[in-house]
């Protein structure tokens, strides 16, 4: 049987997009006791999520990742050539210092952030990328979130790629993490993996990834459409005569003729 404690850390790691402060509440009220262990769940929820924080002194949004984590706890940003502390719990970046980007790839990986931002900016309302030397390839990072609480939905769209400059290769996972709650609970989680060959340069690696990424949004909406006419038609619970909705807390008390079927 699992501890209180990991079921507690499960619950942040699970948090939809948006919402990881709700759910934080919810354990202070439910497990006050179990909050002050939560720094690993909260350090796995950011780089998984890819969290993006504000560097003071910096212009724009920096990603976490397990990509620009530093082995001594920080993590940097490869355009800025920065790095920075972040305290998990609460998302906030401090500490910042110089950061010089040591790879033999550092020209290419300068072009693909210009090229990645351009492209970013065109397709998504907001976003955030990071780009990153690992290993024998590079790793191009995008997060997009769009939260409408006031709508009672929020949603993210992650990006994740390894380039091998030496084949021209990129393979990689886009993932997409919606959740709905308007009188209901309703989440979707989608991804799908990707591996192409690509052309050389800058231009040819980020051509390749918006042409994956259109694709994909395709499916979705294909998908989307199938659900809304088929399998959530059918659940869909129909409206009575009146066209009105039933409030069904007061079900109790209607007279069956004259309140719910109007005569």
């Amino acid at each position: 049987m699992a501890s209180k404690q990991s079921t507690v850390a499960s619950f942040v790691e699970a948090a939809p997009p948006g919402e990881l402060s709700n759910v934080v509440a919810d354990i202070k009220a439910l497990a006050p006791n179990e909050v002050q262990s939560l720094e690993p769940a909260f350090k796995k929820y950011n780089e998984e999520q890819y969290t993006t924080v504000k560097v003071p002194g910096s212009s724009g949004a920096v990603l976490i990742s397990a990509y620009n984590a530093l082995a001594d706890g920080r993590y940097y940003d490869s355009a800025s050539q920065t790095s920075f502390e972040v305290d998990h719990a609460s998302q906030k970046a401090s500490n910042p210092q110089s950061h010089p980007l040591d790879s033999p790839n550092a020209d290419l990986i300068h072009s693909l952030h210009k090229s990645f931002s351009t492209t970013a900016s065109e397709h998504f309302p907001s976003s955030t990328i990071g780009i990153y030397p690992s290993d024998s390839t590079i790793a191009l990072l995008l997060v997009a979130n769009k939260y409408s609480p006031q709508n009672f939905w929020n949603g993210r769209w992650r990006s994740t790629y390894l380039f091998s400059p030496a084949s021209n290769t990129l393979t990689g996972t886009i993932k997409v993490d919606v959740h709905y709650y308007e009188d209901g609970n309703v989440r979707m989680s989608a991804s799908k993996k990707v591996e192409v060959a690509v052309g050389s340069g800058a231009e040819g690696v980020v051509r390749a990834i918006g042409k994956a990424e259109n694709a994909f949004q395709e499916e979705l909406n294909k998908a989307f459409g199938a659900l809304a006419e088929g399998s959530f038609k059918g659940l869909r619970r129909q409206l009575p005569v009146t066209r009105q909705r039933v409030e069904w807390e007061k079900v109790g008390g209607y007279r069956l003729g004259k309140d719910i079927g109007g005569r």
